[in-house]
């Protein structure tokens, strides 16, 4: 078996991982690398769609090979693609829904299939049908936007307006009855989405044996694989062992003690923690603070954090209170309830923004399914000790309609990485401070500088505490670390039995 990092080995983020054997490929992954793109691109400029894959193909932002759609090939660039490798590609096995593990999955060929956990598909289907229009293609997953030359020199693509969407082959880790209803549902009345084939893993030969097994993480729906060849190998994708799902990730490494090589992510490695937050003390902490807190509440976490958004639900309940949810919040879990029949939205409300358009998915399924559900701003003015409110940093001036008097934040999400990410918590402290906030999870020190409070946020990704005694506990011949920015722990604990490669380097076991 030949294992080839293409990206991803020594950044946390960006995974590409191919494996081959007797002429049959699989990528484990294929992200976004945003510690990448951020040498190059940042919110206001980023790669221009109208020239397909060339930026990201020049800048080094993808890898050279010969697997790409056509139609984001521009005419100029076509020469220079099919001089490089294609490589096998059976399919793409997806981990969970994060866009450093799936941004760049709709720019590949696409005849290759995705395979991933239901929930994890309908995350994606989400994410699409709640894209911007013009956004870059990393959310055309599982259905894309077909590009045809504007112009005659063949250098300038642009989305066919007039074709309806064509989707990629499904291949499901379990069965889910319901989900082709969500998959080929369209969210623009004028455009079918064209449906393509929806297997599980049982019912598709991919080259190789894959198992798939769900674990822990802070995206529902991330699953590990064990891919068996001439050699048995285990990836992990992104996993944990402090969530309310850890005894699904305990599953996966008693079935992984037979992989004779152990793909893992390292993300927490080269970090000092004293403390290793699990989610039952977040929810401790926060309905420590939310017990005690006058007026408007704001509740601050990840986008697609179902766990942590369910955690302030029981907040909310225990304390009189009830959580609202922006539209696009409402969109993914009345799409997650297409997988798995669970009411997600029962007893929330909806913020209702004044805006002068809505998108269709806003329109026709959220308003269309919960209009009742709906709070307009004027009544969490008139009525702020009644709620719990789900805004982020992005959703800062929609305060100015609620105009609180002072109130609660909770921030409850990972600290900033980055100087750009700094500048926007400084901003962030800004308007909290304009309304008169109590922060909590966080405050900004005399420089600007974010300082941040332990407590109130679980880390999606396992310590490195854990993560030795794991690999202790599968005691693989092999390991190769990725998702890390210190590979170097693994060989330092692990010797010879440590792979550490470059991006773009190549292994044979």
């Amino acid at each position: 078996m030949k294992v080839v990092i293409y990206d991803g080995a020594n950044t946390i983020g960006g995974s590409k991982i191919h494996i081959e054997e007797n002429g049959n490929g699989l990528f484990l992954d294929f992200g976004m690398n945003f510690a990448k793109y951020s040498r190059y691109y940042e919110e206001f400029i980023t790669e221009r769609t109208a020239r397909g894959i060339y930026d990201l193909w020049h800048l080094g932002l993808i890898p050279k090979l010969n697997i790409y759609r056509a139609d984001l090939i521009p005419r100029d660039l076509t020469s220079e693609v099919i001089q490089y490798p294609k490589v096998p590609v059976n399919a793409v096995l997806i981990s969970h829904a994060h866009l450093d593990h799936v941004g760049n999955i709709a720019l590949l060929d696409e005849n290759i299939p995705i395979v991933g956990s239901p929930t994890t598909i309908t995350i994606l289907k989400a994410l699409n049908d709640t894209a911007a229009s013009g956004g870059h293609f990393g959310m055309e997953i599982p259905y894309y936007k077909v590009r045809k030359n504007k112009d005659e020199e063949g250098y300038i693509l642009e989305a066919d307006r007039k074709a309806h969407y064509p989707s990629r082959k499904v291949i499901l880790t379990e069965k889910a009855e319901q989900l082709d209803e969500f998959l080929f549902h369209p969210i623009r009345p004028t455009k079918k989405i064209i449906p393509n084939e929806v297997k599980t893993l049982g019912e598709e030969g991919l080259g190789f044996e894959v198992r798939a097994f769900p674990v822990d993480h802070s995206i529902y729906g991330a699953t590990a694989y064990i891919v068996e060849g001439d050699v048995s190998l285990a990836y992990t994708g992104d996993f944990r062992l402090h969530g309310k799902n850890g005894d699904e990730t305990k599953k996966f490494i008693k079935a992984a003690k037979n992989a004779s090589v152990l793909i893992t992510e390292g993300t927490r490695v080269g970090r000092e923690e004293h403390e290793n937050v699990s989610e039952r003390e977040v929810h401790e902490n926060a309905l420590k603070i939310v017990e005690e807190a006058k007026g408007l509440v704001i509740a601050d976490f990840s986008a697609r954090n179902f766990e942590r958004l369910e955690t302030f639900k029981k907040i909310a309940e225990k304390t009189g209170r009830e959580l609202v949810v922006t539209a696009k919040d409402a969109y993914f879990l009345h799409a997650l309830k297409m997988v798995d029949g669970a009411d997600r939205l029962e007893n929330l409300r909806i913020y209702g923004n004044f805006k002068a358009t809505q998108q269709k998915w806003e329109t026709l399924v959220v308003w269309g399914n919960y209009s009742d559900y709906y709070v307009s701003p004027f009544e969490i003015r008139r009525n702020p000790e009644n709620y719990i409110l789900c805004f982020s940093f992005y959703d800062m001036p929609h305060l100015l309609d609620v105009m609180p008097d002072g109130g609660t934040y909770i921030y409850s999400s990972s600290e900033a990485f980055g100087e750009e990410q700094e500048f926007s918590f400084l901003r962030l402290w800004n308007w909290l401070q304009y309304f008169g906030f109590e922060v909590h999870g966080f405050k900004v020190d005399k420089s600007g500088k974010p300082i941040f409070e332990k407590g109130l946020h679980a880390s999606g990704h396992i310590s490195r505490e854990e993560l030795r005694e794991v690999i202790g506990e599968i005691d693989p011949d092999y390991i190769i670390p990725v998702h890390t920015e210190n590979p170097r722990w693994f060989e330092a604990n692990w010797g010879e039995k440590a792979v550490i490669l470059e991006n773009g380097e190549s292994w044979e076991v």
